[in-house]
């Protein structure tokens, strides 16, 4: 039997967790930062982690924004990163229908979601439709939407303007349009908010599968399309490299199916009772927060 995750909490603890790897994943809501405040002493303990030569990636299933804004986002928080460190759902999403599925460039994908993902899609050469779908509908005017023969894909992230003229345009493309692809930049159920939690985007997909009786092939963590294209991208020596996160059933099983270590954070969704919990996927390592490693420096 597993005696499950053990917990870092000492000056000794965490040098010896620190030294035993080269390159550290990093979930980001939750593990960096709540929203658009950074966890205390992160900024501090990324840049010790640069100075010792280890390689950080930042893997995040939210698909809002794209590689360039979270460079920003980033450098507004005092943290240095790179596009090129930078792995999003949203990314991860237009990769995969570009090299992987060779997606037809003559045809479009219909978006439920934010900029991040019209923007990743464009960079590799694919149309969008779908942003400028804001305006109110009705039972009357219902007739207005048509599948359209030109979308060969819908993708569905984190809308946070979603509306019925999105959900029907979506259903009607996937229900209507042979060989439409299906696909999910995550399935998280939540979404943390700072002090509360909200609906993710896996809230926001079930309402199409629900209508659309489709399964989509869903990108992000823990999913084994954007874990092939982690390993593939960064060429990871599992043996060398853990996962770090708040989430279990995403970031921490997204570490188990890759054969990397894992360590847990207490800074976001998951507490210390659920990733002691027989019942859920089991972290190698837990700790209040990535912050306390400053202690270290």
């Amino acid at each position: 039997m597993s005696k499950g995750p053990t917990r870092l909490s000492t000056h000794s603890e965490y040098e010896s967790f620190v030294d035993r790897y080269d390159t550290f994943l990093f979930d980001c809501d939750g593990v960096i930062w709540h929203g658009s405040t950074v966890v205390n002493n992160v900024p501090k303990v990324l840049d010790m982690l640069r100075g010792r030569g280890k390689r950080l990636v930042f893997v995040t299933n939210n698909s809002s924004t794209s590689r360039k804004d979270y460079v920003k986002k980033f450098a507004s928080l005092g943290i240095q990163a790179s596009a090129e460190e930078i792995f999003s759902s949203a990314y991860a999403t237009a990769v995969y229908l570009h090299d992987v599925l060779k997606f037809d460039p003559s045809k479009k994908v219909y978006v439920i979601g934010g900029a991040g993902i019209h923007h990743e899609l464009e960079e590799v050469g694919i149309t969008t439709l779908g942003q400028d779908d804001l305006g109110q509908i009705s039972l009357a005017t219902l007739k207005e939407i048509e599948p359209n023969a030109e979308v060969g894909a819908v993708i569905c992230g984190i809308d946070y303007d979603i509306t019925y003229r999105k959900l029907a345009n979506a259903h009607i493309n996937l229900t209507e349009n042979p060989d439409c692809l299906f696909i999910a930049t995550n399935d998280d159920r939540t979404l943390p908010g700072g002090k509360h939690v909200y609906p993710g985007t896996g809230s926001l997909v079930n309402t199409l599968v629900h209508s659309t009786q489709r399964t989509p092939l869903v990108m992000g963590k823990p999913n084994t399309p954007m874990l092939e294209c982690v390993l593939k991208k960064f060429s990871l020596e599992p043996t060398r490299t853990c996962m770090v996160g708040d989430r279990l059933d995403t970031d921490i099983l997204f570490g188990i199916k890759g054969g990397l270590s894992t360590l847990c954070v207490l800074t976001g969704i998951a507490d210390e009772a659920a990733v002691c919990s027989p019942e859920s996927p089991q972290a190698d390592y837990y700790m209040a927060s990535l912050g306390d490693l400053a202690v270290i420096m």
